[in-house]
């Protein structure tokens, strides 16, 4: 999925630079096929998702919070079969959300993420932006860094972390999202 994903993004790319017709015209063609090997893509691995009753119990404990949809689901489930067996910090260092430091002797470095898997951190991100937007929990604790002074890069990222321990404990406790 995420290569055909890459594919389209790339002849997108392509057709925007395309002058001829004829050269545009085959671009759209195959970004059709593409396009429709995606949709195929998308049903086989839900209908998969659907079959297995341990893999559905988890695509509908994920979905229930907001800002997980089906993407993010099913990434987790794929790439992270961990999740719901670790503890919040494990979890976090698993998909390199775990600060690193960058420090040496008596220099105090600048900390960063890196490492882990990168996929489902990637998708993670994307979540996380939907999150702070409709999830009320991650919303507040967003607006309260930024307002305490974080970049708003530094904020997503600690809410990426916060949003991942919520995702685990849901997965550990096995009861969906309830809004307090």
């Amino acid at each position: 999925r995420r290569q055909i994903v890459e594919m389209i993004g790339m002849e997108q790319n392509r057709a925007r630079q395309a002058r001829a017709p004829k050269v545009a015209r085959t671009i759209r063609a195959t970004l059709k096929v593409l396009e429709a090997q995606l949709a195929t893509l998308d049903a086989d691995i839900d209908d998969t998702i659907r079959r297995s009753p341990a893999w559905r119990a988890a695509d509908d404990l994920l979905q229930s919070v907001p800002g997980i949809g089906g993407i993010t689901a099913h990434t987790l489930i794929a790439e992270m079969p961990e999740l719901g067996h670790l503890d919040r910090r494990e979890a976090a260092a698993l998909i390199g959300l775990a600060p690193i430091n960058r420090d040496s002797g008596q220099k105090r470095g600048h900390r960063a993420i890196a490492g882990g898997r990168t996929t489902v951190r990637n998708v993670l991100f994307m979540a996380t932006l939907s999150a702070v937007r409709w999830n009320p929990i991650l919303k507040a604790h967003y607006q309260q860094l930024v307002a305490r002074g974080r970049p708003k890069k530094v904020a997503l990222v600690a809410c990426m972390r916060r949003l991942l321990g919520i995702l685990n404990a849901i997965l550990r406790a096995g009861t969906p999202w309830q809004t307090a």
